[in-house]
């Protein structure tokens, strides 16, 4: 597209983004760190690599001079929040952002921005959550990050209170945790089933919700621990990590999808309602499929989700059924902004 270039932040789900670019005639711009540019030196489809000391030097001046002489329009993905900060986004980075920069720190689960607040607000079930260790009285998963690796999961499952202040207390001593996480802790209670992320796209051109696809998380050492018998795992006592590493595609039952629509439906109006201009392009609802058939959404990612390079070069599966070919997700937006700006409609895609 002459005149504009699509931008990302060098990680999570950048090479979905920027293959997407590259494929409807945008110039693709990587900001990546130093240490972690090598991918996007080796693959071909960066037009100008911008390598930082750190990821936070994108709201320095000399980085938004040239991200504005480029004309880029800049896509958020996960890693942008995280390393960035929800403060220097939304006042420190006057760059277009592809999407809502107001809806990004809405993925956090604790203060007054939250996802839960989300979910209640649209009728989506979600696990039960606990205010304090002292009320918890049944199996749950406790969410908290880990004690060196800030952006890492320290997620673990407890019986019950004492189950759960016992662990802690051993990861603490193991230090992969700290107990002080506690006090601002998720504790979720534990709903057994199914997992699936589903990729969703509200396009603001053509005025349509789109489902893309499903993919699932890879963990470690999660995944590892799945392949050990149950009496060897008891033998090792080994301390489960959840360590996201990788995803793969995954389909789901066609009587399903009808509620699969629903809550997509359900948390575009929603987040229209309560963080307007509500959701722009790509997001993903992470959710349980229990026995009984309900979903049950545990996670919520309200920008291009990491599971999303799962489909990069082939498509994802259900993006054929609106185009007729599959894309991806990093293409469906370069498409969405390409439409935009043919149709003079930029300013409804960007923020």
């Amino acid at each position: 597209m002459p005149g504009y270039s699509i931008a990302v932040l060098a990680s999570h789900s950048a090479l979905d983004v920027l293959d997407g670019a590259k494929d409807e005639g945008f110039r693709a711009i990587a900001i990546a760190k130093r240490g972690r540019e090598l991918p996007y030196r080796e693959f071909p489809i960066v037009d100008r690599l911008i390598v930082l000391n750190d990821f936070m030097e994108i709201i320095n001046n000399d980085v938004i001079a040239m991200l504005k002489q480029e004309n880029a329009i800049f896509v958020p993905n996960r890693s942008f929040a995280v390393y960035v900060g929800y403060d220097n986004i939304e006042g420190r980075f006057p760059i277009p952002m592809f999407g809502n920069r107001y809806l990004l720190r809405w993925e956090e689960r604790v203060g007054p921005y939250n996802y839960y607040r989300l979910l209640d607000e649209a009728g989506i079930k979600r696990p039960r959550t606990f205010n304090s260790v002292d009320d918890v009285d049944r199996p749950v998963m406790v969410k908290l990050p880990e004690s060196v690796r800030r952006v890492e999961r320290g997620f673990f499952i407890a019986r019950d209170r004492d189950d759960l202040l016992r662990k802690a207390k051993r990861l603490a001593e193991k230090g992969l945790v700290r107990l002080e996480d506690l006090n601002n802790a998720s504790i979720e209670e534990l709903v057994l089933g199914a997992h699936f992320n589903a990729n969703y796209f509200y396009s603001r051109v053509r005025g349509r919700l789109e489902l893309h696809g499903f993919d699932r998380r890879i963990q470690s050492n999660l995944d590892g621990v799945y392949r050990v018998p149950a009496r060897d795992q008891l033998d090792l006592d080994i301390d489960v990590r959840y360590i996201e590493v990788g995803h793969e595609p995954a389909t789901i039952r066609e009587s399903l999808l009808e509620k699969v629509f629903e809550i997509g439906h359900r948390f575009v109006e929603v987040s229209s309602k309560l963080v307007p201009p509500g959701v722009i392009g790509p997001f993903t609802l992470q959710f349980i499929v229990t026995p009984e058939l309900d979903l049950v959404v545990y996670d919520v990612a309200p920008r291009i989700g990491g599971g999303t390079n799962a489909y990069m070069g082939v498509g994802s599966q259900y993006s054929k059924l609106y185009f007729g070919r599959p894309i991806s997700i990093g293409r469906r937006i370069a498409m969405e902004i390409r439409e935009a700006i043919e149709q003079g409609r930029l300013e409804e895609v960007i923020t």
